[in-house]
């Protein structure tokens, strides 16, 4: 499903040139679940922003399912992540007014579909994260687990068929994280997705059946 070849990323900040990625090369298959470890400043984010075709790499050659994405303009990219990817961040992001049916159908919005089918398809993804009885409920109204359920049910919203998720459990006591986490292994084991997961947490990266290590840029060893 992703294949990286010599992925590197430049940035300037001011007179100075920073290598955030010095050529990586990685192979993601359908259905895996992965983990991405590393210390800050290791390049692990820059790496996440590839894959989620957030940003364009300075170098190399990027490939999802068979498309070469690496050379695309920011409108092609935002088309390829609106159809493919969904992504889960530690910050839950939700609009504070809004409610949880609301914040999932809102990314449905841009995809041409009727806003009955929205409806539909918002409550589904909000059953299979277990939130059928809080569709109706503001963040405020919410746990932070809660809230991290209505994240995940909106990144599923789209049907995508990889989730990269950026600290998922960052901002959630221990309890709670195992409980998100095992929403992801749910959704990888029974439903397929692939997950990308970054973490700088060896116990939260146990849950991926596959672990990435990457430091100054490259990768360091691959736990494939």
């Amino acid at each position: 499903m992703i294949e990286m070849k010599n992925i590197t990323k430049m940035y300037e900040m001011g007179t100075q040139v920073v290598h955030a990625l010095r050529g990586v090369d990685l192979n993601i298959a359908e259905g895996e679940f992965v983990a991405i470890m590393g210390p800050s400043g290791s390049g692990k984010s820059t790496l996440m922003n590839m894959l989620g075709c957030l940003d364009a790499p300075s170098g190399g050659v990027y490939k999802l399912d068979g498309i070469d994405v690496s050379d695309m303009s920011s409108d092609d990219r935002s088309r390829v992540r609106n159809k493919r990817i969904g992504f889960v961040f530690q910050q839950f992001n939700l609009l504070p007014r809004t409610t949880a049916i609301k914040q999932v159908a809102l990314p449905l919005m841009y995809s041409g579909i009727s806003r009955s089918e929205r409806i539909s398809k918002s409550r589904a993804a909000l059953e299979l994260v277990g939130l059928g009885d809080r569709m109706d409920h503001r963040p405020d109204e919410l746990s932070g687990g809660q809230q991290q359920r209505v994240a995940i049910a909106r990144a599923l919203s789209n049907d995508p068929a990889i989730i990269l998720a950026d600290e998922p459990t960052g901002a959630l006591d221990t309890q709670t994280g195992e409980e998100i986490l095992g929403i992801f292994e749910k959704l990888n084991r029974e439903s397929g997705i692939t997950i990308i997961m970054i973490t700088h947490d060896p116990e939260i990266a146990e849950h991926a059946r596959r672990t990435i290590w990457i430091r100054d840029g490259l990768i360091q060893e691959d736990g494939a």
